[in-house]
């Protein structure tokens, strides 16, 4: 039937609404069920702020039409959408037809009290709550929780009340509303340490509750909310951080050899000395509430090069020791003095021949042997003190050989002088390290 007056406005009692249509996402939510993990919970009532003025002007537009029937089949309804509350007329039958009259599109999660499939009747109230969706970890595994519910609490409280492990992972910077969800008017918090128990007004959402505490966050900071079975909201704040650790490795130096023709056989000098290197690695070093986790390696470099150490190694032929030509000896007849008796007619016995005097070397021998013994240095003292000057002499044999005082406060000349007397009478087996170096023994 049509209402007589209007043909396109529907008679009392219509069981049929033709404009009861909802979009496939209205219809969605009309039959989905609830998800084993994708969970909308119980209704919220909201209270909102009333928008009038449109009630009125609604059914003078009606009564303006003349008919009682209209004014009968005519409704004035409370459309609530998440809290916001204002009055609407309407001359539709079913909640479904008055949803769409006033451009209400409905999520696939959201829920509409009364059904939308009921019929729509005067001063009906018809509440639509948005699902907001919610990061939890469920039993380790991660998924998306789309609740209606009040507070964090009561939303995770299904889940707990089926002993099942639930948190909630809130992150700051997703966009999403974990901060703006509100906590159980009972709420426990854990932080830094310590825990208290906190009374809240109801409402309270977690940012909130964190300004009021005057708990500051930083950006690495996680947050996790879980609900006791008294649907008590537990709030855990775990103190992430990322700093950088630097750490260095000495890299030892390597060592070759190599021939030096211009040093002597058994001679070795260091023309390169080494250097150790070092290798520079930074590390990004993450920690949870102090305690370290990981450790990245950021970057690693080359900050000093190692040297590899060089010795010389003396291929030069040794000197040659070579001894000296013994000198003529002379031979003469014995003269006999006055009153001295004489052999006549014989020939005088000729002398013993000298023994042959020490080698000496040829080239610049001392200046070698003292570059061996003492570096080259006149003055030098041996460590123990008991060394002395270009040649090592002890002070006893120093004196043997005629020197006063300490060999290293005497001329380099006087030194190397003594130590000529020293070779002439006692060998090169006085200085025998050196000396078997420099080819001599």
């Amino acid at each position: 039937m049509t209402d007589p007056i209007d043909p396109t406005v529907p008679a009392v009692g219509d069981a049929e609404d033709t404009d009861s249509s909802v979009t496939p996402d209205t219809e969605a939510a009309a039959t989905s069920q609830p998800d084993a993990t994708l969970t909308e919970l119980a209704p919220r009532r909201r209270r909102g702020r009333l928008v009038a003025g449109v009630v009125a002007a609604a059914l003078v537009a009606v009564l303006g039409t003349g008919g009682a029937v209209a004014a009968h089949a005519h409704k004035v309804v409370e459309l609530d959408v998440d809290g916001d509350v204002v009055a609407s007329s309407s001359f539709r039958g079913s909640v479904a037809g008055f949803l769409e009259e006033n451009d209400v599109t409905l999520g696939e999660h959201d829920e509409v009290v009364p059904a939308l499939d009921e019929p729509l009747r005067q001063g009906e109230n018809v509440t639509v709550l948005r699902a907001v969706p919610v990061d939890i970890v469920v039993d380790g595994q991660d998924d998306v929780l789309w609740t209606t519910a009040d507070d964090a609490g009561a939303a995770l409280a299904a889940f707990g009340l089926e002993g099942r492990d639930v948190q909630m992972s809130v992150s700051r910077s997703s966009g999403r509303s974990e901060m703006d969800l509100p906590l159980s008017q009972q709420t426990v918090l854990n932080v830094d340490g310590g825990s208290q128990n906190l009374d809240l007004e109801p409402g309270t959402t977690l940012a909130e509750a964190l300004e009021t505490l005057g708990i500051t966050l930083a950006d690495l900071d996680e947050i996790t909310v879980t609900s006791e079975t008294d649907g008590t909201s537990v709030v855990t704040i775990v103190r992430v951080a990322v700093t950088e650790r630097v750490e260095n490795e000495a890299v030892p130096f390597t060592s070759r050899e190599e021939d030096d023709s211009s040093l002597l056989v058994g001679r070795t000098a260091v023309t390169t000395e080494g250097v150790d290197g070092n290798i520079e690695r930074r590390y990004a070093v993450t920690t949870r509430d102090g305690v370290e986790v990981s450790a990245e390696l950021t970057s690693e470099a080359v900050t000093v090069e190692m040297v590899e150490k060089v010795t010389a190694i003396g291929s030069k032929p040794k000197p040659v020791v070579v001894a000296p030509r013994p000198a003529a000896t002379s031979s003469g007849s014995g003269s006999s003095s006055s009153g001295g008796s004489g052999s006549s007619g014989g020939a005088a016995a000729a002398p013993a021949p000298a023994p042959a005097p020490a080698p000496v070397a040829t080239g610049d021998v001392w200046g070698k042997l003292a570059q061996c013994e003492s570096g080259g240095n006149a003055s030098i003292v041996s460590s123990n003190g008991k060394y002395h000057g270009l040649y090592q002499f002890s002070v006893a044999t120093w004196q043997a050989m005629g020197g006063s005082g300490l060999p290293s406060q005497a001329s380099a000349s006087e030194q190397t002088e003594r130590a000529q007397a020293l070779q002439a009478r006692s060998g090169w087996g006085q200085w025998p390290a050196c000396a078997r170096k420099l080819g001599l023994l």
